[in-house]
C-alpha cells in the first residue's frame, strides 16, 4: 500500500531568509485576495465566477505584468496558492461537502507557502528555491524521526511568529496486519470525560482552553483598550496569539497520545458519528426570535470545541489504517439512554451526569462506560456481522442486528 506521511520541524531562518519568506508569504496572500476580490466583483455584476486553475494562472500573468514585486517571488508558491483557491471553490460548490466559500486572508493569521519541486532536504536543513538553505531544529526527540520515503512537497508556515517546515512524503509499505486483530473497543466522547472506553478505562482531556481562559480574558480586555494597529496593540495581539498557539499544542499532544494508545491496543474502534458543527451551533437566534439560555449554550460550545473530538476521530482513523485496523462510525442516537444489560431505552435511566441506573432491570454502572458498551455492542458488532468493509464503514448507516 502507498502511505502518505508528513514530518514537521521548527525552522531557524537567518534574518535575510526570514525576510524573503515573509515576502513570499505576503505575495501569495496578495494573489489570493486580489483574484478572490475580482471574482466577487464579477459575481456582483452578474458574470459567472472563474473557478478553474488554468484561468487563475492566466490571471497571474496579468498581475505579474502590473505589479513588479511579484516577479521577484518564485512562481511555485503563487501557483500553489491558485491551486488551493481553485480547490476551495470546488469544495464550496460540491453539495456533498457543504463547505463555505473561500474568504480573504488576513496578515495576522497563520499562513504558508508550498514548493512542489526544486527543493532539497538534508538531515537538518532544507534548500528552498530563491531563498537558499534554511536550517530546521532537530531535538533529541525529533532526531529519532527520520524522513522516510520520497518528499513530494515542502510547506513553510508562519504560526504565532515562528516558522515551521512540513515535508509530505510518499512510500510503499507492506499491507499492515494489526497485532491485536481480535480486539475491539467502543468509545464514548464527552465533556467531563474526554473519552470513555467499553473496557471500562478512561482517557482524560487536556482542557487546554479552560485552563488558559481567565488569562486570555485579561489580555483581550487590555487589547480592546489600545489603539488598533499601534505598536502596543501589536505586542498585546502577539501575546494572545502565543497563548492560543500554546493551547493548540497542548491539545494536539494529548490527542496524539490518546489516539496512539487506542489504535495500537485495538484493531477495531467504534465511535459515534457526531455532527459537531450542528452540536456547537449558536443559540442566539435572531432579533425577532431570540434564543434561550444563550450564555449557557455558549459555554457548552466552548467546552465541546476544547476537547477536539473531530481531531481524535481523524487521528484514530489514519493510525488504524497504518496499523491494519478499522474505524467504524455509528448512529449516536440513544446510546446514553439505553441499558447495556437489557436494552431498555429511557431518559430516566440517566440519573446523573456520571451515573446510569436502568429503571427496568436495575442495572447500574458509569454512564459513559455504559454508552461506550452500547456503541460497541449494539451498533459496532451489528455492522461487523453484516460484513461492512473498511472502505464503506465510515459512510453507511448501521444495519439491523
Amino acid at each position: 500500500m502507498i502511505r502518505l506521511q508528513g514530518y514537521r520541524f521548527r525552522l531557524k531562518p537567518r534574518p535575510a531568509a526570514a525576510s524573503l519568506l515573509r515576502q513570499f508569504v505576503g505575495c501569495s496572500r496578495f494573489v489570493w485576495n486580489t483574484i478572490l476580490a475580482e471574482n466577487e466583483t464579477r459575481f456582483e455584476m452578474g458574470d459567472p465566477l472563474t473557478t478553474s486553475y488554468s484561468a487563475f494562472c492566466d490571471r497571474l500573468k496579468t498581475l505579474k505584468a502590473r505589479h513588479e514585486f511579484l516577479r521577484g517571488v518564485h512562481s511555485q508558491p503563487l501557483q500553489q496558492t491558485l491551486r488551493d483557491l481553485a480547490g476551495a471553490y470546488q469544495r464550496a460548490f460540491n453539495p456533498k461537502l457543504a463547505a463555505e466559500m473561500p474568504t480573504f486572508k488576513k496578515k495576522q493569521n497563520a499562513q504558508g507557502i508550498r514548493f512542489p519541486q526544486g527543493f532539497k532536504v538534508e538531515r537538518n536543513g532544507v534548500y528552498l528555491p530563491k531563498i537558499g538553505w534554511v536550517a530546521f531544529r532537530v531535538t533529541k526527540r525529533t532526531a529519532k524521526r527520520k524522513v522516510l520515503g520520497e518528499v513530494k512537497n515542502v510547506t513553510v508556515r508562519l504560526e504565532a511568529g515562528k516558522w515551521y517546515v512540513s515535508f509530505q512524503t510518499e512510500r510503499e509499505v507492506p499491507e499492515p496486519v494489526h497485532e491485536n486483530s481480535g480486539s475491539a473497543v467502543g468509545i464514548d466522547v464527552g465533556v467531563v470525560r474526554f473519552a470513555a472506553l467499553s473496557d471500562e478505562t478512561f482517557c482524560e482531556g487536556a482542557n487546554a482552553f479552560q485552563r488558559h481562559e481567565r488569562r486570555l480574558a485579561v489580555l483581550q480586555r487590555r487589547l480592546a483598550r489600545k489603539v488598533k494597529f499601534s505598536a502596543n496593540w501589536r505586542k498585546a495581539k502577539a501575546r494572545i496569539t502565543a497563548i492560543h498557539s500554546q493551547i493548540a499544542n497542548i491539545r494536539k499532544d494529548q490527542i496524539h497520545k490518546a489516539s496512539s494508545t487506542i489504535s495500537k491496543n485495538h484493531a477495531i474502534v467504534v465511535m459515534e458519528d457526531l455532527r459537531i458543527t450542528n452540536m456547537t451551533a449558536s443559540a442566539a437566534g435572531i432579533i425577532e426570535e431570540p434564543g434561550r439560555n444563550v450564555a449557557a449554550k455558549s459555554g457548552l460550545n466552548r467546552r465541546i470545541l476544547d476537547q477536539g473530538w473531530g481531531e481524535l476521530r481523524r487521528q484514530i482513523g489514519y493510525k488504524l489504517d497504518w496499523l491494519g485496523g478499522t474505524l467504524l462510525l455509528v448512529d449516536p442516537r440513544n446510546t446514553s439512554r439505553t441499558c447495556n444489560a437489557c436494552g431498555h431505552v429511557s431518559a430516566d435511566n440517566r440519573v446523573a451526569q456520571s451515573a446510569f441506573k436502568c429503571v427496568e432491570c436495575g442495572h447500574a454502572s458509569n454512564a459513559d462506560t455504559n454508552a461506550a458498551k452500547n456503541i460497541l455492542g449494539r451498533a459496532g458488532q451489528a455492522r461487523i456481522a453484516c460484513g461492512v468493509s473498511k472502505d464503506t464503514a465510515k459512510q453507511e448507516a448501521p444495519c439491523a442486528a
